[in-house]
């Protein structure tokens, strides 16, 4: 049994350009979304794939009607083998229950995981370059040497609390007790 998938990102958009390509697909049941495709919650898409069994064909008109990203679109399809339902994307021509579709979808899933180490690769490089210059990332302290040497001066003097001392310097009490202590 072949059942449809549909989505469009806002009420303004109209899904009857897809509803006719699943209709003439042969879907029989199309399940519907009006819903961002980077929400992980979709009642449509849900439904769905509750009501799949094995050996049905979920059919979308497009692959990015399905998945929020390449991965998200491979581990769903993944787990859709899994429980023996196949997939088909009728603009990509791509179809899991023929070997050319098996192929054509794993050479996806081949290139989302390149594009993964790429980005991890220039990542890391980018940040071994920064820290070769002397960069260091994370958030810059809240208190240098000379907030703190004012701090403990501020300190010194009872008739300071430690909430004006944090107020005067921009800090919270969290902050100046912190740094006082660890230093």
């Amino acid at each position: 049994m072949q059942i449809g998938y549909a989505r469009v990102s806002t009420e303004d958009q109209k899904l009857d350009l897809q509803l006719d390509a699943l209709h003439k697909a042969g879907c029989e049941t199309i399940y519907k979304d009006i819903a961002s495709g980077g929400q992980s919650d979709r009642v449509g898409l849900n439904t769905a794939t509750k009501y799949l069994r094995p050996g049905d064909t979920l059919v979308v008109w497009k692959l990015d009607r399905l998945g929020r990203s390449l991965k998200h679109l491979i581990e769903v399809v993944n787990e859709f083998t899994k429980k023996g339902i196949y997939f088909k994307s009728l603009q990509e021509n791509i179809d899991s229950s023929s070997s050319g579709g098996k192929l054509t979808f794993h050479l996806f899933g081949a290139l989302a995981e390149f594009e993964r180490d790429i980005i991890r690769e220039r990542t890391m490089a980018g940040l071994q370059a920064a820290r070769a210059r002397g960069r260091v990332g994370g958030r810059p302290k809240a208190m240098d040497d000379k907030k703190l040497q004012l701090a403990r001066q501020l300190m010194s003097n009872p008739a300071n609390s430690a909430s004006e001392v944090s107020k005067t310097l921009g800090v919270s009490r969290a902050t100046l007790y912190r740094n006082l202590k660890s230093k």
